[in-house]
């Protein structure tokens, strides 16, 4: 009898010791009724206990803000791997997991940290990390995160207090993956090349209407995705996880866009979301990127949770097949490697041909509004199915034939310094050559009247020619028999919507530098109509046809000046060259 009372006495114990262990390991959220949400250092704080608790976790930083705060990473590994060269010697894929690129949305935080402890502390999910390597960025944008505010996201529900959509010198980096011009974004990348990950999830929370789906998620087998990624996507990840999640309880669909915020009738749109945010550039460097965005107007408890479920459903799926993951991976770089001279299609729109869905909605009615003077839509929580149209294709809307590399004067030094971020392989020619190369010329320019993410973008037409150059030595080379090539070519191709070009790193190619008296241009005129009677005949007809021209006594004057040797041959020019056959003489790394 004292034997057996012994014995329950010690189980009590040693169940009250698990239960006081992991009440001592709750987030703030979960300690909080999920009201709340951990502030940085707090976050920093539980990382670290983490890394005290486990041999499998690793502790450090990536980078550092602009307000002086490291960018915290979690490593997560059996053995130990805390090095990308050790996560590569192991195997295994890498997984990476990031929160926090909008700070307000931030359940993904609090549920990687929960994750985190299940796998190395309970170990209940331990098993996920068989076949894996797990990279947690916890908060990506750190400074956003503490300008914290009850009121920085109107429409979402909970928590209490949470951080700033962009970062503290205005950017949203969720804009800025192919110029590069937040230190966050570029640590990021450096991550990035640094660990190559095989998987990139990117944790959000969504703007818009009210429905009945708690999650949704991105991960593209259209457009920019690799085709061994997009079979790989079809035929491994979509048949397990969506149904896993749904059995689970949540309600998923693929992320989509109502086609009008106003009257859910009118159909949903799937949008293909372009490089500059994540997935659209894990895409080109072909990789699976899932960009998860759950349901604002959810709780933040069930939010938590949504975010929760899809990446242990997504390591999962990693843990049960890891060899069908990394072979996709190696044929989407090795494809990738040998573009030249195939089509690549760098702009996309969206098919005007819909399929029916049966969308997940709640019920809604309209009423004029008193206050704005137009109509305002209602949302109550009865759900309420729709079947809608809904637009998922996609069509290249410009494509260009790969060169087999692009030269770059060696002058344009922002252009290479953030290929080089990127880590695009970059040579330099040792010899001046002498090559035949495809050359861009500018039409149309105008700017934009507001900036977007701190530039005035351009908009332009391009028109292409053949012309024999002369190429200096030093002049930089990016051949395309490389990984990431197609995020060269996206990069490089001005008619690409995230091109520098877009993004206006040539804007001084535009402008006109030296310019002629008009008594000068005055003479050069009457010389060059003496002894061009075509020229001549040209001036004439413009003056018979066009009004404004013959109005206008800079135009006619600039006439001459643009057709005289004294012209700048280099305005309007774009200066990087596609070189179609072979690579020029000797190079050397850069």
């Amino acid at each position: 009898m004292r034997y057996e009372l012994a014995i329950a006495l010690l189980s009590m114990s040693i169940l009250a010791s698990q239960t006081n262990a992991a009440d001592d390991w709750r987030t703030r959220a979960e300690r909080t009724g999920y009201r709340e949400t951990s502030r940085y250092d707090e976050t920093v704080a539980y990382c670290r206990r983490l890394d005290a608790a486990s041999p499998w976790v690793t502790y450090t930083s990536f980078g550092r803000s602009p307000e002086g705060r490291d960018l915290p990473l979690l490593i997560l590994s059996k053995d130990g791997a805390a090095t990308a060269d050790a996560a590569r010697r192991s195997g295994r894929p890498v997984v990476l997991v990031q929160n926090g690129i909008h700070a307000g949305e931030i359940a993904g935080k609090e549920a990687s940290l929960a994750l985190a402890r299940e796998i190395a502390v309970t170990k209940s999910l331990g098993g996920l990390l068989d076949h894996a390597t797990l990279l947690v960025v916890p908060i990506f944008n750190v400074d956003g995160h503490e300008r914290v505010s009850p009121y920085n996201r109107i429409n979402q529900n909970g928590p209490a207090e949470m951080g700033w959509r962009t970062t503290a010198q205005n950017l949203n980096i969720n804009r800025d993956y192919m110029k590069l011009d937040a230190p966050e974004t570029r640590a990021m990348i450096a991550l990035f090349n640094e660990w190559q990950p095989d998987v990139y999830i990117d944790n959000h929370v969504t703007d818009g209407a009210d429905y009945q789906y708690d999650v949704a998620y991105t991960l593209d087998a259209r457009g920019d995705t690799a085709p061994a990624v997009a079979e790989w996507i079809r035929g491994v990840f979509q048949p397990h996880v969506r149904p896993a999640l749904e059995a689970g309880g949540h309600v998923v669909e693929a992320y989509f866009e109502l086609v009008d915020g106003k009257d859910v009738s009118k159909g949903v749109v799937f949008p293909l979301l372009g490089p500059r945010y994540s997935n659209g550039y894990g895409a080109l460097r072909n990789r699976p990127t899932i960009l998860v965005e759950t349901h604002m107007l959810k709780t933040f408890e069930q939010r938590v949770k949504a975010h929760y479920d899809l990446m242990v459903e997504t390591l999962r799926e990693v843990d049960r097949d890891p060899v069908a993951l990394r072979a996709a991976v190696r044929a989407a770089d090795e494809a990738s490697s040998a573009i030249a001279g195939r089509e690549v299609a760098v702009a996309y729109a969206l098919s005007r041909t819909p399929r029916r869905l049966t969308f997940r909605g709640n019920a809604y009615r309209h009423e004029l509004s008193e206050i704005s003077g137009d109509v305002r839509v209602i949302y109550e929580k009865a759900p309420r199915d729709l079947e809608l149209d809904a637009f998922d294709g996609v069509d290249p809307t410009t494509t260009v034939v790969a060169p087999r590399a692009y030269l770059i004067p060696a002058a344009w030094t922002a252009v290479t310094e953030r290929l080089k971020m990127h880590g695009v392989r970059l040579e330099r020619l040792s010899d001046p050559v002498a090559v035949d190369v495809e050359v861009y010329r500018f039409e149309k320019a105008t700017w934009s009247a507001q900036p977007f993410e701190g530039r005035h973008r351009p908009a332009f037409t391009v028109v292409s020619s053949r012309e024999r150059r002369e190429v200096p030595a030093g002049t930089i080379v990016v051949p395309t028999d490389q990984p990431l090539a197609r995020l060269a070519v996206h990069l490089l191709e001005p008619q690409a919507p995230d091109s520098f070009a877009a993004w206006g790193f040539f804007d001084a190619v535009f402008e006109q530098k030296e310019y002629g008296e008009h008594y000068a241009v005055e003479a050069l005129a009457r010389e060059m109509l003496a002894k061009d009677p075509a020229l001549k005949t040209e001036f004439e007809r413009r003056l018979r046809t066009d009004d404004a021209f013959r109005a206008d006594a800079a135009a006619r004057l600039d006439f001459f000046y643009r057709r005289s040797p004294y012209w700048d041959e280099r305005k309007d020019v774009y200066p990087v060259l596609r070189l179609m056959g072979a690579k020029p003489g000797r190079t050397a790394p850069f």
